[in-house]
């Protein structure tokens, strides 16, 4: 892996263009990861996010007991893991990463897994709001570390037009539809 850190002022723009993530979280000696859809951003420095999970999810059990959640953006090359992890339940199943031949490793000074191979992860430290995600799914975290592979992300941009289809993000519509990010549109310079 070519990780590299992101500064948290500019970890916003990892999610910034809405890719499908995996998130992650352990706890009492148990790793889950599921895949994700609804998450998005809230606030930009550093970044907070917003994640729709449902309770029957192991992984909401894991985020909720141990206050952390790690996000990963998988490159395009990973859909497999991402369908697997999507259908599977570690409740159900306690070897649900194993069998999605999935491989974790934990960031120095970290006890958040985060799945290897990515293009981008973030670890957020849950902010709790008991009545959101109790009666609407809703949870809210904010980003304590970033980093992205070099590859696609560095000087806090995407870097998508420069590699092939399997290093790009993807993108859930639905019924099983995935897209690949596409080309960029370069409009005009912009500061930040």
């Amino acid at each position: 892996m070519n990780l590299q850190p992101v500064p948290l002022d500019k970890a916003y723009r990892l999610l910034n263009h809405g890719p499908t993530v995996i998130l992650s979280a352990a706890h009492g000696g148990r790793e889950s990861a599921m895949s994700a859809s609804w998450v998005g951003l809230f606030d930009f420095d550093p970044a907070k996010i917003t994640a729709i999970i449902d309770r029957a999810a192991y992984t909401r059990r894991l985020i909720e007991e141990s206050g952390y959640l790690g996000v990963q953006v998988p490159f395009a090359a990973q859909v497999a893991q991402v369908v697997a992890l999507g259908s599977t339940s570690g409740r159900d199943n306690p070897h649900k990463l194993a069998d999605c031949s999935i491989k974790t490793f934990y960031p120095e000074g970290h006890r958040t897994p985060l799945i290897k191979g990515c293009a981008a992860y973030l670890i957020c430290r849950l902010i709790p709001e008991p009545h959101n995600q109790e009666n609407y799914d809703l949870f809210l975290a904010e980003a304590v570390a970033a980093w992205a592979d070099a590859r696609v992300f560095r000087d806090g941009h995407w870097h998508f037009d420069d590699v092939g289809d399997e290093l790009k993000t993807l993108h859930y519509v639905a019924g099983g539809q995935f897209y690949r990010i596409g080309s960029g549109l370069n409009v005009g310079h912009s500061s930040g």
